[in-house]
């Protein structure tokens, strides 16, 4: 018994140590991005029963870095049911590969594990600001016609670049002959160019060879044209003149090219001076005025695998300080295939924002060269639960191509031809009405102001015979809408608008002028202004305190004979000297603000009272709280004929 025993483990062991070697030759493989032999022996291993974390990791690493997220879930699975004691990455990975198989509940759950680590991670902190994304895409969706090319092929068939009439995509239709090099990461053939023209119906002829020069014995993808055609930007291995280059991994990296078309041929090829022998560089995209030059990368000093980044293109053909288009693009994920359009909207492919699974295609206004508005996920049908990305339209005629591994009719990757019926744009409507506080009843002809967030004029109209209005809003933005009327007393509604289109319902109810006024009395709790508050040691007007003097303009345009007394006052901190200067400063700046305003400064006096009227007990020697010290930085608005 006791030798069975022995032999039984002595067999287990080699079993166990026979698969432990197995593993570690294919970490070796993963390592080297050799993921469709790492795959292989990983997947044999698993199937004799053989189970631990590394191995489930790796396997679910390598077929999700393969873009097979039905097999990246199988394995992440397995992964999780040894043990849920994992590296955040994980949760997130597992979640993503979830989507691609439509599973959205239980992506969620995982997504809600991966924010709840805390970690700081920016992808943790957009799906938490953005739970009810489905629901966005969702509004989003529906705004493109597509069809999947007939230039297709069996195999890889991905992005594209205008150039002038025709398409120039990249294939690896007819690169993986029998004694040609494959590619370690998926086992497939290098890619070259290929280009295609179209009739007047939109059809396609007979796609073909792009020029020979450009074409390598290595990966060429990616290009980017200027619009008169002669210079061609592009993506390809670390290969020049004949000659491959390495990183100290013994890896074939990437980079992006220039050449220049001469006499009907491309010639001058040339390395931009920003890529490295050590980090890849692709997918260049040029802005409309073409002094911009986006592309991806993962050099050191990004915030994921791959980030987006920005260069200037000077006159001298130089290039200027390469730039990170920053956290509101940039994730701990792929932030890949960037295209500007000619209006400056961005688009790009990620999986670290929140998407329908694999990298989805994200659009974004940019301000300037490295800033952008909201991003926005471009919806159904351009997205899909697989990977979706470079995506390019023509501004002229709303025509363009993305790519994806959606199944098809043709397999692998596929190129799909686009129609914008719809443009994305983030705006909000908002249908208001005005009525009679106490009655409810609407107030025709009321006036409308719309103000932004600093209170700046941006648009006013009058309510129409029902009292109703309406203003067009952009996303994410804060408003305030200020309704007037004769014998009313002004009021004020605040607006937030959120990050997708809509429409946004608003009431204001303006209440009749009771108060009548007495010569020596304060307008401010006649009417129910609030008092005018100043920062500490301060005496400019506050964006609050302009809100309230507003109040104040309009009780003197309506009573037009009416002059006021401006009295500031301060809170005991400082001498009594410098109180009654800084008090009689504020006052000024009160009076000064109604005057540049519209209101005549015959009607106005202003003096400051420093420290001398307190209206509670914080005088000096007395220990008071902040909101007590505030409470005596004030002013009033003394009646002095009316």
């Amino acid at each position: 018994m006791k030798l069975k025993v022995v032999i039984s483990f002595f067999f287990i062991s080699c079993f166990c140590l026979a698969q432990e070697k197995e593993v570690a030759q294919a970490t070796q493989q993963f390592n080297d991005f050799a993921y469709f032999d790492a795959i292989k022996i990983y997947e044999r291993v698993a199937a004799t029963g053989y189970k631990s974390k590394e191995l489930f990791q790796k396997l679910g690493n390598a077929y999700y870095f393969s873009a097979d997220y039905e097999n990246a879930a199988r394995a992440y699975k397995e992964l999780f049911a040894l043990t849920d004691d994992q590296h955040p990455e994980y949760f997130y990975r597992y979640a993503q590969t979830l989507k691609s198989l439509e599973d959205y509940e239980l992506a969620k759950v995982y997504m809600d594990k991966f924010a709840a680590f805390n970690i700081g991670d920016k992808r943790a902190a957009v799906y938490l600001k953005k739970t009810d994304y489905l629901a966005a895409i969702k509004r989003n969706s529906g705004r493109y016609n597509i069809k999947i090319s007939e230039f297709n092929s069996p195999y890889s068939d991905y992005g594209g670049a205008f150039w002038g009439s025709k398409l120039v995509f990249t294939t690896t239709r007819d690169t993986g002959g029998a004694f040609r090099s494959r590619m370690k990461w998926t086992n497939g053939a290098f890619s070259n160019f290929y280009q295609v023209s179209f009739d007047n119906d939109g059809s396609a002829n007979k796609a073909e060879r792009f020029q020979s020069k450009v074409n390598s014995v290595f990966n060429e993808s990616s290009a980017a044209f200027t619009a008169d055609g002669k210079t061609m930007y592009f993506t390809r291995n670390n290969y020049l003149n004949g000659k491959k280059h390495k990183n100290n991994r013994d890896q074939v990296l990437l980079k992006i090219y220039k050449a220049t078309y001469e006499d009907g041929k491309w010639v001058d090829f040339q390395e931009l001076p920003f890529n490295s022998d050590e980090f890849s560089t692709a997918h260049p995209a040029l802005s409309l005025d073409e002094k911009y030059l986006y592309f991806a990368s993962d050099r050191p000093g990004g915030a994921g695998k791959s980030d987006l980044y920005v260069v200037e293109i000077n006159k001298d053909g130089t290039f200027g300080e390469v730039k990170s288009l920053g956290p509101e693009v940039n994730t701990e994920s792929r932030e890949t295939f960037p295209f500007v359009t000619g209006d400056n909207t961005l688009y790009f492919s990620s999986d670290g924002h929140p998407g329908l699974g694999g990298t989805d295609v994200f659009a974004a206004k940019l301000t300037n060269p490295t800033t952008t508005e909201e991003i926005q996920n471009v919806g159904e049908p351009i997205n899909s639960p697989y990977d979706d990305f470079a995506f390019i339209i023509d501004d002229k005629n709303k025509n363009g191509f993305f790519t994806s591994n959606r199944p098809s009719e043709f397999g692998d990757d596929d190129i799909y031809q686009l129609t914008e019926i719809k443009p994305l744009e983030c705006k909000q409507k908002v249908v208001g009405v005005v009525v009679d506080e106490k009655t409810q009843q609407p107030l025709p002809n009321a006036q409308v102001i719309l103000l932004d967030k600093n209170l700046q004029r941006v648009n006013e109209v009058y309510a129409n015979d029902k009292g109703g209005f309406t203003f067009e809003l952009n996303c994410k933005s804060i408003y305030t809408l200020r309704a007037n009327k004769q014998s009313y007393e002004t009021n004020e509604a605040l607006i937030k608008t959120p990050d997708f289109s809509g429409d946004i319902s608003a009431k204001i109810a303006l209440s009749q002028k009771t108060a009548r006024f007495q010569k020596g009395e304060d307008i401010a709790p006649k009417v129910g202004i609030k008092m005018i508050y100043f920062d500490l040691d301060k005496s400019f007007i506050r964006p609050d305190a302009a809100v309230e003097l507003e109040k104040i303009r309009q009780v003197l345009i309506e009573y037009p004979n009416m002059k006021i007394d401006i009295r500031s006052h301060t809170d005991c901190r400082a001498t009594a000297a410098y109180n009654e200067k800084l008090s009689d400063r504020r006052a000024q700046s009160t009076r000064q603000w109604l005057i540049d305003n519209g209101i005549d400064a015959s009607r106005l006096s202003a003096r400051g009272y420093g420290e001398s009227q307190p209206i509670n007990n914080c005088v000096d020697g007395v220990k008071c709280s902040e909101e007590e010290h505030q409470a005596n930085r004030r002013s009033q608005f003394i009646i002095l004929s009316l």
